[in-house]
């Protein structure tokens, strides 16, 4: 992936990480006295954790080569979190450990990648139209966005580029995770 940009563009300039996965188990079924399976929250882990690591010292590589901007700027990296990291639910504890790292690397990252001129902000969003919630029948998603206090709806991709897009060129957000998630917090 990131030798078909070089070659297509020639240097990287922004990457906006938002892969990840989700499963909902509870850590212990005591009716079916069942435990959550311990390879499906590695995986989740992996994917969520170790792929956005992985996404980051790749992109980081590729930003070296860049000549700084007149700030000193030579890229910016988004990550993608969620509102489970602060507000996890019944069943979601392999997700939001996953993106309460997210989190957590956030701030070290931007100090560790700030010589290099590199910036890191993450974006924790709530509930957002994503292919995920777009198998759901169209009652529940309803319901789902009249649960946001406003505006009194999903999350929407356009929602998020804007964010994403403020940041790129806010020279000075840096080691920020900013919620978008119309005030919403969930239930456990």
């Amino acid at each position: 992936m990131f030798n078909e940009i070089i070659q297509q563009h020639k240097r990287l300039d922004v990457v906006v990480n938002c892969a990840g996965i989700g499963i909902a188990r509870r850590t212990y079924n005591i009716n079916k006295h069942t435990m959550h399976n311990f390879d499906e929250f590695k995986r989740v882990l992996d994917i969520n954790v170790s792929g956005t690591f992985n996404v980051i010292r790749w992109a980081c590589h590729m930003m070296s080569e860049n000549q700084p901007n007149a700030q000193g700027q030579r890229g910016v990296i988004i990550n993608t979190s969620s509102i489970a990291a602060y507000d996890g639910q019944i069943g979601q504890v392999a997700y939001a450990a996953s993106k309460g790292a997210v989190v957590s690397m956030t701030l070290p990252l931007a100090r560790d990648l700030s010589s290099m001129g590199v910036r890191v902000c993450t974006i924790a969003p709530g509930l957002f139209h994503t292919p995920m919630l777009a198998a759901l029948p169209e009652k529940v998603r309803v319901l789902l966005g009249n649960m946001v206090p406003f505006p009194r709806r999903l999350g929407r991709s356009d929602d998020f580029a804007s964010l994403a897009q403020m940041i790129i060129e806010n020279p000075y957000l840096n080691g920020e995770v900013i919620r978008l998630d119309g005030a919403l917090r969930m239930p456990p």
